[in-house]
């Protein structure tokens, strides 16, 4: 038998990730540190491990490698949405948000406003990064002109966000969690609901209550912001024609990455509209290194100085060591072998369900990617799931409770760290504010414990799911 294939005991795995999890732990909420040195620092210790196991050096290359191909598809995106950043400042696309949404928001209600603008138009298009890249900029620094509590404001955009990936038949990760548990993707969707909608009416609730405790902004203030904003920056309403470009992109199911080369070219063409002698050179730099804002006021300068490929190389290089080291805890089986023990032990519904969103939060933090979150989950379930009676309807839902939500509230994860990168807010800053991620696998839990809305089969389409699983 070859070395770097020998199995791992159970005990060892569940070794390997406490030992990640302290290092990853103490080394971003204890010292305060970027996650890509515990990242680093994990790694180092797992080659360090599987060569003490007597794996050959291509045998952890190949995991490294498996690893970062799985993100391919989301690094490149996101150097396409730190361009996109870039050109729709400069056109005055997200300035334009920004004063119509002074005029239409009331400063009152600013927060839950935030959340449902972000949930209602995330459901349209079906990509959280989208909303939180693009419209989520915009009312980002509406929310620092008001005075709000930016952690807070990161919260509410984010969770819209969340809300309407969750929902939209548009999204890869609802279609995902449908295809993984063999279910109708518009049944799915329905499914959702029963733990989607108390977590999205709770949310809505708390931000109400946080949000109208005094924006804490003077009209005084605001009006300067306008006059800044409509000084500096081109202010028309055909800045919405980006933004409806992503529409119909969606609609037509568009891939992202073609989507955002798309919306880049329109972009640059305004620029080009509204000021012909734009050199190309300045055009190269808002797409490279992204806008930088000169209109004197130090609040609207570092709200719209961002954007840009270089903008998103602190969250690719995240992304690529979280990757490989998801990889590497793949290739030598540490995720699978802690996991398919516990499946055989569960007995009820409710510890099953529990078991899930467990396993798609733990492999959030140690692997990082939000779809790995649904695949492992989900193949190491689904069996127990029919055993005991419950409908893969259950399991997908189960599986977006537990797994695409939570992401998010991860600083090393890649929904995590985008968020974080484009916000400019930490994630462990907007984590305590990002309802709708922390009350969805509460929810489904209690969802199991109750029955209330959880799925289930007879015991003849039982058997019969378990005899062709």
């Amino acid at each position: 038998m070859n070395k770097s294939k020998k199995a791992i005991s159970f005990r060892e795995a569940v070794s390997i990730l406490v030992m990640m999890l302290i290092i990853l732990g103490f080394g971003v909420i204890k010292f305060g540190l970027s996650p890509q040195t515990p990242v680093l620092v994990v790694i180092g210790l797992l080659i360090l491990w599987a060569k003490v196991r007597g794996s050959e050096w291509d045998d952890i290359f190949d995991g490294i490698v498996d690893g970062v191909k799985n993100g391919i598809i989301p690094i490149f995106i996101f150097i396409l949405i730190g361009a996109l950043i870039g050109t729709w400042i400069a056109a005055g696309i997200i300035p334009s948000m920004m004063v119509a949404g002074f005029h239409m928001i009331s400063a009152q209600w600013f927060v839950p406003s935030v959340f449902l603008v972000c949930a209602l138009i995330g459901t349209s298009i079906g990509s959280a990064f989208t909303i939180i890249s693009t419209i989520g900029i915009a009312l980002f620094g509406m929310g620092q002109t008001l005075g709000m509590n930016p952690a807070l404001v990161a919260g509410a955009i984010i969770s819209g966000a969340i809300f309407g990936d969750k929902t939209s038949p548009l999204s890869d990760s609802t279609n995902l969690a449908a295809a993984i548990a063999e279910d109708d993707l518009f049944a799915h969707i329905k499914n959702l609901m029963w733990t989607t909608i108390p977590a999205f009416l709770i949310s809505l609730v708390l931000y109400a209550i946080l949000g109208n405790a005094g924006s804490g902004a003077s009209l005084s203030k605001i009006s300067t912001t306008l006059n800044v904003l409509n000084t500096h920056f081109v202010i028309t309403w055909w800045a919405i024609l980006p933004i409806l470009l992503l529409f119909v992109c969606a609609l037509m199911k568009i891939p992202a990455i073609a989507t955002l080369i798309l919306n880049i070219a329109v972009t640059v063409g305004m620029i080009f509209v509204e000021n012909p002698n734009t050199p190309v050179k300045n055009i190269a730099g808002f797409i490279e290194s992204g806008f930088v804002s000169k209109t004197g006021n130090a609040s609207v300068d570092a709200l719209l100085t961002r954007g840009g490929i270089t903008s998103m190389m602190g969250t690719v290089s995240l992304i690529f060591l979280t990757l490989s080291l998801g990889g590497l805890l793949m290739k030598f089986n540490v995720i699978q072998t802690a996991m398919e023990p516990l499946a055989e032990k569960l007995k009820t519904p409710r510890s099953v369900v529990t078991a899930t969103i467990l396993s798609g939060i733990g492999v959030n933090i140690f692997v990082g990617e939000q779809y790995l979150s649904v695949i492992l989950p989900g193949k190491a379930f689904k069996t127990t799931f029919n055993k005991r009676g419950l409908d893969n309807l259950a399991l997908s839902r189960v599986l977006e409770d537990g797994g695409t939500v939570i992401n998010y509230l991860i600083p090393w994860g890649v929904a995590g760290a985008f968020a974080a990168n484009t916000l400019g807010v930490p994630t462990l800053a907007f984590l305590p504010f990002c309802f709708f991620s922390l009350l969805s696998p509460i929810l489904s839990i209690i969802s199991g414990f109750t029955g209330i809305g959880l799925k289930r089969i007879d015991k003849e389409e039982t058997n019969k799911k378990i005899a062709t699983a």
